[in-house]
C-alpha cells in the first residue's frame, strides 16, 4: 500500500484522483486546499489529515518523512500555474509527483523539470488519459498502418461554463493559459501522439471564451475550435439539455469517444504505480503548441474551422 498526499482536493478533478487512489488499494494520508468544502474526503479516506495552509501541510509532510513514514506520491490537482511549484515540492519530499495536465504552462519549464527529475531520482508523472481510451488507441493503431497518408481533421470541443469561470483562476490567462490550454491541451497531446509533431500553427480567433486555429502535423491538417460559450453549442445539443459537445471528424468520418472516460484516471494510476507513467518529456509537444497559440499573432488567411464563419 502506497502513501499519498493530494494538493487541491477541493477542485473539480480531485474526486477522480481520490477514486483512483482508493481503487488501486492505496492510502491518502494528507490533503491540502485553501477552501474547506472538502467533505468528499469522508467517502474515500475519512482519516486523512487536511490542511488549508500550505506551510502547515509542508511541515506535516516533512515530519512524516523524518519519522520514517514518508509520502510515496503527491497528487497535484491545483490551478495550472501552481503545478510547477507543487511538483518541485513533491520531489523535495522524496516523493513522486502525479500531476494533472497541463504539467506546466511554459515549454522551458518542461526542461527544468526533466533536470530536477534526474537530480532527485524521482519520477514526475502526468495524466494523459486520452492515450488510454480504447477508441483512441484503436485509432492510433489504424493510423500507424497507413504511414504515408495525410488526414484532414476537424476538432470541435465546446464545454459551456457559467459566469463563475471569469472570476476564477481559470478566467485569468496568466494562471490557466487560456481556453486553448485549459480545455485543449489533452486534445493537442492526443493529436500529436497519433499524427506526429507540429509543422505549422495558425490562430484565427483568440478570445477569453473561445479560440480557433489550424495545425499542420506530420500526418494531418487540423482545423480546431475550442469554446466555453454555451451559445456555440449545436441546436440539437441544446435541445437535449446538454452543455458539452465533443467531435473529431477525420476525412469526413466522425470518431465517437464520448463514453469510456469514467475509469481512465484509475487506469492512469495503475500504470504509474507500475512504472509506466507519462513523464515530462512526453508533454513537451502539446505544451509548446498551447504556448504558441497563446502568444502568436492572429492570422487572417488559411484553413479555418467551419464554426468560424458563424461568429
Amino acid at each position: 500500500m502506497k502513501r499519498f498526499a493530494l494538493i487541491g482536493i477541493g477542485g473539480y478533478i480531485a474526486p477522480r484522483h481520490l477514486k483512483a487512489i482508493a481503487e488501486t488499494n492505496n492510502q491518502l494520508v494528507a490533503a491540502l486546499d485553501p477552501f474547506d468544502s472538502v467533505g468528499i474526503i469522508d467517502s474515500f479516506f475519512p482519516d486523512c489529515d487536511f490542511f488549508v495552509e500550505f506551510e502547515r501541510f509542508d511541515r506535516h509532510i516533512d515530519k512524516l518523512r523524518r519519522s520514517k513514514m514518508p509520502i510515496d506520491y503527491v497528487s497535484i490537482c491545483s490551478p495550472n500555474y501552481l503545478h510547477d511549484a507543487h511538483i518541485r515540492f513533491a520531489l523535495r519530499q522524496n516523493a513522486e509527483a502525479i500531476c494533472e495536465k497541463p504539467l506546466v504552462l511554459n515549454p522551458w519549464n518542461v526542461e527544468a523539470l526533466i533536470e530536477l527529475q534526474q537530480e532527485f531520482g524521482k519520477k514526475i508523472n502526468t495524466i494523459l488519459q486520452l492515450r488510454l481510451h480504447p477508441v483512441i488507441i484503436e485509432l492510433k493503431n489504424e493510423i500507424d498502418r497507413n504511414p504515408e497518408k495525410i488526414y484532414d481533421i476537424d476538432l470541435t470541443y465546446i464545454t459551456s461554463r457559467g459566469k463563475w469561470y471569469d472570476y476564477s483562476w481559470k478566467g485569468d490567462i496568466s494562471k490557466s493559459g487560456g481556453v486553448a490550454t485549459n480545455i485543449g491541451i489533452h486534445f493537442f497531446d492526443m493529436l500529436t501522439w497519433i499524427f506526429g509533431p507540429k509543422i505549422q500553427s495558425k490562430v484565427f480567433l483568440r478570445e477569453p471564451h473561445k479560440s480557433s486555429g489550424f495545425l499542420q502535423l506530420k500526418k494531418a491538417n487540423v482545423r480546431w475550435f475550442l469554446s466555453i460559450d454555451y451559445h456555440d453549442l449545436p441546436e440539437d445539443v441544446k435541445s437535449k439539455g446538454q452543455r458539452t459537445f465533443r467531435s473529431i471528424v477525420i476525412d469526413n468520418k466522425l470518431i465517437e469517444f464520448s463514453e469510456g472516460f469514467t475509469d481512465l484516471h484509475t487506469e492512469s494510476y495503475r500504470k504509474i504505480l507500475n512504472g509506466e507513467g507519462f513523464g515530462p518529456e512526453t508533454t513537451r509537444e502539446s505544451i509548446e503548441i498551447a504556448y504558441e497559440i497563446r502568444n502568436q499573432t492572429i492570422s487572417s488567411s488559411g484553413e479555418k474551422h467551419p464554426l468560424i464563419n458563424n461568429l
